[in-house]
């Protein structure tokens, strides 16, 4: 492709972002989940969210494919891997035709996020950046067979393999040793990520704590704003955390106890609170209930004020926690991912046993809704004017029309599963 001079670029979506001035040197931002089309609700609407569209994206990356010198600055939890893999080959490509990739990590490089990452040859992180890879995983719902497990199985196989291609690629570890991180899913910060080979410079004049994780382990702090890590995915040892001994610093000159290595110099929580002052918050909040039993004030039926036992009281909240948690991801084949994270992690959460109840309520008063709409249209269609074949003559029209209607559920559900087999 030649390369074209002066022709400068500009193009911002909500997610990505590609400029460039001259024609010679871009720049590329990639904040978002990386999947080939939007997803839908139930009723089929587009839902709303951070995601970086196969087809868009390809389109707008052809605008500055002419440039030699291109930057990445990423932050992505990862997506479908399959898009992962188009757009690092695409980038490849690109290298291949004597453009220099650059990747800056301004935050996490997870799952398919990593795939891209490692389309550039050189990677630039903070001490802070965190690197995340894992074997590829896809969602299924339905039932069954030996065979049809099996095709899943293969298929998830061979996502793996390609993944483990990649990364040897970088890294020049061995399949072994890829393989082995992959099935732990591993997580490396800056720091690490250089150690193995995932990354190539240290980013040393960077902020000293950009990521921290909360108390209970199940969240990361990136730049001010809480994100919730997968069911049954807790934060690695090595990321700093605001322990609950550092709540009772608040408004001293004590400087907090931190824990972690490879996440820079720590912050006192004075300058952390000023920096993040609502993650400061919710983190604060966190370490008291992990500390107090959950309401701040102590044990169960303590007097207000009478300090729990500290070590039991952590451990028994923070093993509630997981169990409240396990017990909603049992549920998660039954119901929506938005019901599913509500009860999670939402205004309301609640237990699995609430959340059944909730979805009960509203499957009732959408079926209320449903048999009206229903009654409605056999009003207007006519239909109950209509009489029926004889028993003795011929066929139930009934039957008929029961036999049809679960002949299309059949086939809607087996619509769905297919699209659903989309790997991530």
């Amino acid at each position: 492709m030649s390369r074209k001079q002066g022709v400068s670029i500009d193009i911002k979506t909500p997610v990505y972002a590609m400029a460039t001035v001259d024609g010679q040197s871009a720049e590329l931002t990639m904040y978002g989940t990386i999947l080939e089309q939007r997803p839908t609700d139930w009723e089929g609407n587009p839902m709303e969210g951070a995601y970086i569209l196969l087809d868009e994206f390809m389109t707008d990356l052809e605008k500055i494919a002419g440039c030699t010198d291109i930057t990445i600055r990423m932050n992505s939890y990862g997506g479908d891997a399959g898009v992962a893999n188009i757009i690092h080959n695409r980038l490849r490509e690109l290298a291949r035709g004597g453009a220099t990739l650059t990747c800056v990590v301004d935050g996490v490089a997870m799952s398919g996020g990593s795939l891209i990452m490692c389309a550039c040859d050189h990677i630039k992180v903070n001490p802070s950046s965190l690197i995340m890879i894992h074997q590829a995983a896809s969602f299924l719902f339905g039932y069954y067979n030996a065979s049809d497990v099996l095709e899943v199985t293969d298929s998830l196989t061979a996502y793996d393999k390609m993944q483990a291609e990649i990364y040897r690629r970088k890294t020049g570890l061995s399949a072994t040793v890829i393989r082995h991180m992959m099935e732990e899913t591993t997580y490396m910060t800056g720091r690490e990520a250089v150690e193995k080979g995932f990354a190539d410079e240290i980013i040393e004049d960077a902020e000293p704590l950009d990521i921290a994780a909360s108390a209970d382990g199940r969240a990361l702090v990136f730049r001010g704003k809480q994100i919730h890590l997968a069911p049954g995915t807790f934060a690695p040892d090595n990321i700093p955390t605001v322990t609950p001994e550092a709540s009772a610093t608040v408004g001293t000159n004590k400087e907090p106890a931190t824990t972690g290595e490879g996440g820079g110099n720590p912050m006192t929580l004075a300058e952390f609170r000023a920096k993040y002052p609502e993650a400061a918050a919710e983190l604060e909040a966190e370490a008291r209930a992990a500390e107090t039993g959950g309401d701040g004030a102590g044990a169960p039926g303590a007097v207000a004020g009478t300090p729990a036992p500290a070590a039991e009281q952590r451990e028994d909240a923070a093993q509630a926690e997981r169990q409240r948690i396990q017990e909603i991801d049992a549920l998660a084949g039954l119901y929506d991912a938005e019901t599913i994270n509500a009860a999670k992690y939402g205004d309301t959460a609640c237990t699995a046993q609430e959340m059944t109840y909730r979805a009960a309520q509203a499957a009732a008063k959408n079926g209320k809704k449903f048999l009206a709409a229903m009654e409605a249209d056999i009003a207007d269609s006519g239909a109950q004017d209509v009489t029926g074949v004889d028993s003795t003559g011929g066929v139930n029209p009934t039957a008929a029309t029961d036999e049809a209607m679960l002949a299309q559920a059949r086939a809607d559900a087996k619509a769905f599963n297919e699209h659903k087999k989309e790997v991530i």
